[in-house]
C-alpha cells in the first residue's frame, strides 16, 4: 500500500509552472482563500498552503490547520501571514523575496522618466481632447543627479539602469562600504548631502521606527525645489501630510508614489495634484515577478516536505540541523540585530564564534542566522537564510564562522564580533541558560553582564560616577516608561561604564536623547527585537 501523499493547498490561483514546480509528489487541492468559511475548512487537514496577498493565515487559521508544516506567499510581503502564531506552532513560513527587485527597480524608473516628461499628465489632457505642449515641457534626465537612499539589491539595480541615462548617481547608506559603492560607480554622501544635492531622490530602506517619515517636512525642506522624490518601497518612509505641503508650498517640483500607509488609498490630498504620479503599489506587478514568485515558493515548499535546509524561511532555518543547535538560532539572530543597532559605522569583516559544546556539530545555520539578523533592519528586502551571505558579499563584507570548544562560565557561548570602516571592533555575546533556555546577552565590547533579552533594550555608555542609576529612573519614570531589568557594567572605578536597561515599551527617540544629555552619555540606544 503506498503512502499517502502530502497535501498542498492553493488558496488563490497560481500559475500552471507554480503547479509543474510542485511536481507530481503532492495531492493538490484548491480553495478561496479569501472566503473564510472555505480556507477554515479547506485547511484543517493540509501539509503546506500556497497564498498570495488575498488569503489571511492568521492564528485563527493556523490553529485550525492542525497537520500545516508551511505557509508559503507568493510574493515577498508579509502582511497577511501570521509569522509570530506559525512559529509557536512549528510551522515554516517561506517567502520569495528576490521575485520583484527588477520589477520595483523597473517600476522605479519609469517613475523617475514619468516626472521628468509629464507623461501621464501629457496623455491624460490628450485623452481629454486637449493639446498641451507647452505646458508639460519636461526635463532631460542626461547629466541630472540621482539620489538613492538605500543600495540594497533594489537600489543598486536602480542605480544600473539610471546610469543608462547619463546620470551621476548619489547613494546614502550607512551599511555599504566605499570598496562596494566604488563597484557600482556610484559616489556615497551623506544624507544631507544627498537631498541638497540630487535633481531626484528615491528611498529604498526598509520600514523601521527610525525610517517612518525619513522623508518629511525637514528634508524636503533641505532639497532643492526642482527636484522630485519617488518611492517605491514602503508606504510610510515619505510623511504624506508633509508631501502635500511641500508640493503646495513648491519647496519641491513634484513627487511619484506607489506606495502608501493605508493601502487601498484613493483620495489622498496630493492625488490632485499635476506634478504627482501616483500607482496603485504595482512593484511587483509583472507577469515575470508573479511567476518567479510562484515557482519560487513552490521549490520551497518541496524542500520543507521533503526536511531539506529551506533557504527562503523566514522564521527557521528548517533542514537537518542538530537539536542542540536548534535553540541558538533566534539568540544568534538577535545578536545580529542588537549588533546592528549598537554599530555606529559600515562593516568590514565580521566573526561569528560557536564556543562550548555545539561546536563540535555543524552550526552553519547558526552563522546565516547571524547575519540574516544583522541584515535585518538595515536593507529593504526581506532577509532570508540565502540572501544573507549574498547581501555580506555585496556589501565586500568578509565572514568567518568560528568554533572553539573552550569556554569560561557557560555550556555555550554565541559571539558576533565586526570590524567597522572608522577601524573600531564591535562585539556583543549571548547564551542560553536553565531548563527553559532562557536567551541572555552576556557580553557588549568586552563588558560582562547576564541579562534576559527582551524586545526593547536600552545601552548607555558614559563615564561611572554615582547618581546615574536615579537619573535614569527618574528619565524614564517621567516618561511613563517601566525599566523591567538593568545591569550596570564597568572597565574601572570611574572609568567608562555601560547600562543595559530593559523596558516594557518602545522608546521614542526623544527620550534617548534626554537620557543622554541627563547623564552625558556618548552612546544612547535603542535596540527594538519586535517581530
Amino acid at each position: 500500500m503506498s503512502a499517502t501523499k502530502p497535501v498542498v493547498l492553493l488558496a488563490e490561483e497560481l500559475s500552471p509552472a507554480t503547479v509543474e514546480a510542485l511536481g507530481p509528489d503532492f495531492d493538490i487541492r484548491s480553495t478561496d482563500g479569501a472566503d473564510r468559511s472555505q480556507l477554515l475548512a479547506a485547511i484543517a487537514d493540509v501539509d503546506a498552503i500556497l497564498v498570495r496577498s488575498a488569503t489571511q493565515v492568521d492564528a485563527e487559521a493556523i490553529a485550525a490547520a492542525k497537520n500545516l508544516k508551511v505557509i508559503a506567499r507568493a510574493g515577498v510581503g508579509l502582511d497577511n501571514v501570521d509569522i509570530k502564531a506559525a512559529t509557536q506552532a512549528g510551522v515554516m513560513v517561506v517567502n520569495a523575496p528576490t521575485s520583484n527587485i527588477i520589477s520595483a527597480a523597473e517600476l522605479t524608473v519609469g517613475h523617475i522618466v514619468s516626472l521628468a516628461r509629464n507623461i501621464p499628465q501629457a496623455s491624460a489632457a490628450l485623452k481629454n481632447g486637449e493639446w498641451k505642449r507647452s505646458k508639460y515641457s519636461g526635463i532631460e534626465l542626461f547629466e541630472k543627479k540621482i539620489g538613492i537612499i538605500g543600495l540594497g539589491r533594489i537600489g543598486a539595480l536602480v542605480a544600473a539602469r539610471m546610469q543608462g541615462f547619463g546620470t551621476e548617481i548619489l547613494a546614502y547608506d550607512p551599511y555599504v562600504t566605499s570598496a562596494r559603492a566604488a563597484q557600482l560607480n556610484v559616489r556615497l554622501v551623506s544624507l544631507d548631502e544627498l537631498l541638497a544635492e540630487s535633481d531626484f531622490v528615491t528611498i529604498h530602506m526598509p520600514k523601521t521606527p527610525e525610517t517612518v517619515g525619513m522623508l518629511g517636512a525637514e528634508a524636503f525642506e533641505k532639497m532643492k525645489d526642482t527636484a522630485y522624490v519617488v518611492n517605491v518601497a514602503r508606504g510610510g518612509l515619505v510623511d504624506e501630510a508633509a508631501l502635500y505641503e511641500a508640493l503646495q508650498a513648491g519647496k519641491i517640483a513634484g513627487a511619484g508614489v506607489d506606495v502608501f500607509v493605508k493601502e487601498p488609498s484613493t483620495d489622498l490630498s496630493f492625488f490632485a495634484l499635476d506634478n504627482v504620479v501616483v500607482t496603485p503599489h504595482l512593484g511587483a506587478s509583472t507577469a515575470e515577478a508573479q511567476e518567479k514568485a510562484g515557482i519560487s515558493v513552490a521549490k520551497s515548499v518541496r524542500l520543507a516536505l521533503a526536511g531539506e535546509l529551506v533557504p527562503d524561511a523566514v522564521n527557521v532555518a528548517g533542514g537537518v540541523i542538530a537539536q542542540d543547535v536548534r535553540p541558538g538560532i533566534p539568540l544568534i539572530e538577535k545578536l545580529g540585530r542588537i549588533f546592528t543597532a549598537l554599530s555606529h559605522d559600515s562593516v568590514t569583516a565580521i566573526d561569528i564564534e560557536v564556543a562550548g559544546e555545539i561546536a563540535s556539530l555543524d552550526v552553519k545555520a547558526l552563522e546565516l542566522a547571524a547575519l540574516k539578523g544583522i541584515f535585518t533592519d538595515i536593507v529593504s528586502e526581506q532577509v532570508s537564510y540565502v540572501n544573507a551571505p549574498v547581501l555580506a558579499e555585496q556589501r565586500g563584507i568578509e565572514v568567518r564562522l568560528l568554533t572553539t570548544p573552550d569556554v569560561d562560565d557557560y555550556r555555550n557561548l554565541l559571539t558576533i564580533r565586526g570590524a567597522l570602516s572608522d577601524g573600531s571592533r564591535l562585539e556583543v555575546s549571548g547564551t542560553l541558560t536553565g531548563p527553559k533556555q532562557i536567551q541572555k546577552l552576556v557580553g557588549v565590547n568586552g563588558y560582562d553582564l547576564e541579562i534576559p533579552i527582551s524586545e526593547h533594550l536600552i545601552v548607555l555608555i558614559y563615564q561611572d560616577r554615582p547618581g546615574v542609576i536615579g537619573a535614569l529612573g527618574r528619565v524614564l519614570g517621567e516618561k511613563d516608561i517601566n525599566i523591567a531589568g538593568m545591569q550596570v557594567a564597568r572597565n574601572s572605578e570611574g572609568g567608562q561604564a555601560l547600562s543595559l536597561l530593559t523596558v516594557d515599551s518602545s522608546v521614542p527617540q526623544d527620550v534617548l536623547e534626554a537620557l543622554k544629555l541627563e547623564i552625558g552619555a556618548s552612546v544612547a540606544r535603542e535596540v527594538d527585537l519586535q517581530d
